[in-house]
């Protein structure tokens, strides 16, 4: 079932999940930031007590707004909305689910949340608790890739992934130091976030 911005609680593998990225992180960790939804929430508040730090929530970590499509799977959502199913498969970035919103918008809102927390927390080290398709949106910004099409490169959930960012002038230049970590789930089932 899609879930987007539905409020679930961590399965029992999530729970697991966020343990182990919890163990994984090395060094010294300066800030924590979340989704403010419950199985994003969870995962930061294990990797937190770690750390002995609280936990920001940051609304625009959330994932895509689905709208009519949340709690449906997809094949529900192909037979009760046949047409936007249809523009939903077309991959044009700018179709907003009706009640909910485009690829597009997902991938601004999420860029302008991380350059806001680059220069809010400028020079400190950040472990940031958020979405698939947030992280989709980050992914692609960094690389230059467009908002649209099909995703081609794994997205596994409770994988470690860095990013940073650092300041010429008034622009941050970012860089994608590592992608798609999962060394810390040997033994835990960890899915492709489709």
């Amino acid at each position: 079932k899609q879930q987007g911005w539905l409020d679930s609680p961590l399965t029992d593998t999530g729970v697991r999940q966020a343990e182990a990225v919890r163990d994984a992180l090395q060094g010294p960790v300066d800030s924590i930031l979340s989704s403010d939804l419950g199985r994003a929430r969870l995962t930061a508040e294990i990797i937190a007590a770690r750390f002995t730090l609280p936990v920001t929530l940051e609304p625009n970590l959330r994932e895509r707004n689905l709208g009519i499509m949340r709690g449906l799977t997809m094949e529900e959502f192909r037979e009760r909305h046949p047409a936007e199913y249809s523009r939903f498969y077309r991959g044009d970035p700018d179709y907003v689910i009706p009640e909910g919103e485009s690829a597009a918008g997902r991938f601004r809102r999420a860029v302008a949340a991380f350059e806001k927390m680059v220069r809010e927390y400028a020079g400190k080290r950040l472990v940031v608790v958020t979405h698939g398709g947030i992280l989709e949106s980050l992914f692609r910004y960094v690389l230059g890739l467009p908002v649209a099409g099909h995703r081609t490169f794994s997205l596994i959930n409770g994988s470690l992934n860095t990013f940073t960012a650092s300041a010429a002038d008034k622009t941050l230049i970012w860089r994608l130091e590592s992608w798609g970590e999962i060394g810390h789930l040997q033994g835990l089932s960890a899915l492709d976030d489709f």
